[in-house]
Formats: C-alpha cells, sequence, structure tokens
C-alpha cells in the first residue's frame, strides 16, 4: 500500500469550504444585483407590460 496519508480532518475542512463557496457563489448570482440594476430590469418589464397590454385588441376583455 503505497497511497497518499490523507488527513480526514483536513479533508473534511476542504469539502465544506468548497461547498460553501458554491452556495455563496450562487448567492452572488441570485442577490448581487446593485439597486440600478435592479430599478432598470423593473422599468424594463413595466414598459414591456405597459406595450403589451397597449396593443391589445380589445383591451376591456380577458384573454381567453
Amino acid at each position: 500500500m503505497s497511497g497518499d496519508i490523507v488527513n480526514l480532518r483536513t479533508a473534511r475542512k476542504r469539502r465544506d469550504r468548497a461547498d460553501k463557496e458554491a452556495a455563496t457563489e450562487r448567492n452572488r448570482f441570485e442577490h448581487g444585483r446593485s439597486k440600478a440594476e435592479r430599478e432598470l430590469a423593473k422599468a424594463r418589464n413595466d414598459k414591456a407590460t405597459r406595450d403589451h397590454q397597449a396593443s391589445r385588441r380589445d383591451p376591456g376583455k380577458p384573454e381567453s
């Protein structure tokens, strides 16, 4: 048996750090937008909704 000696505590800590970093990266992606970016996205979505509603043939009737 000529395998490498592995300290289980150190290996566990490395694994936990990698898991934590992956979770942190997901949170950065989901929540990492600035206030200006969020407001711009909301304004664009609102405008798209208004444009869509304005182009309806019969604004009073719901789409079926």
